[in-house]
């Protein structure tokens, strides 16, 4: 019987658990600029893909297009260095926009939604072998994990923050006169500690907004993300 993403209410927070394969959530990270005049279907595409509860969207915002004329609202130097050590791990030797990473695997044109889909089915069917749980509790997020097969590997505790959506007039570059609306916007990604996967994941980090928090455990080295979870 298929399992799926659980939800659970307990007296002391708001849990959420990554299910087992076949339903746990695939992370669809998009690299795009407000800048970059191909940008604008990669964009309406991932606010579709918001919309499944098998997947997570994350919008990064790079900055290497704002010398066009447009410095884009959302962007972060951090976010142009994670592309470029994407690119580095999967032996690429240029990025571009709009790029989408699949579970930190794969990669494809933004809006090539075939591609995009299949490879989202794909990992959809793919059990890493990590289970992970996180709650908002008190101010705080508390993450709980476990390798449940296979071999340990060491990986980053990521913590990322959202949000949902935000409306954009571009007044100057490729984009000059256009009004858009962008979601799952990345606003903070931070590495709250790493973990070996030899021993059980019991960790508490603080946040300081009402944003949507997403957790992720990816392989050390912008590896595989092998589990995901968001709390709203």
């Amino acid at each position: 019987m298929r399992r799926f993403l659980s939800v659970i209410l307990m007296v002391s927070g708001f849990w959420a658990s990554a299910a087992l394969a076949g339903d746990r959530p695939v992370v669809v990270e998009l690299f795009t600029s407000q800048g970059c005049s191909k940008c604008p279907p990669a964009d309406r595409f991932l606010t579709e893909l918001s919309q499944r509860e098998d997947v997570i969207t994350l919008a990064l915002h790079v900055d290497y297009w704002d010398y066009i004329g447009w410095k884009d609202v959302f962007a972060q130097p951090k976010f142009t260095k994670r592309q470029k050590a994407y690119a580095q791990a999967m032996g690429e030797k240029m990025i571009y926009t709009p790029q989408m990473v699949i579970n930190g695997r794969d990669e494809a044109i933004g809006s090539y939604r075939n591609e995009v889909r299949a490879l989202i089915s794909e990992h959809a069917e793919t059990d890493s072998g990590v289970d992970l749980t996180a709650a908002i509790v008190d101010g705080s997020v508390s993450i709980r994990a476990e390798v449940t097969q296979g071999r340990a590997k060491a990986m980053d505790v990521q913590l990322v923050q959202v949000s949902p959506k935000q409306e954009v007039s571009i007044l100057r570059g490729e984009n000059a006169g256009q009004t858009y609306t962008y979601t799952s916007i990345v606003r903070e990604w931070t590495t709250v500690g790493q973990w070996t996967g030899k021993q059980a994941l019991d960790m508490t980090v603080p946040v300081n907004s009402d944003l949507p928090v997403v957790v992720l455990l990816q392989e050390r080295g912008n590896g595989p993300i092998l589990a995901a979870v968001k709390l709203d």
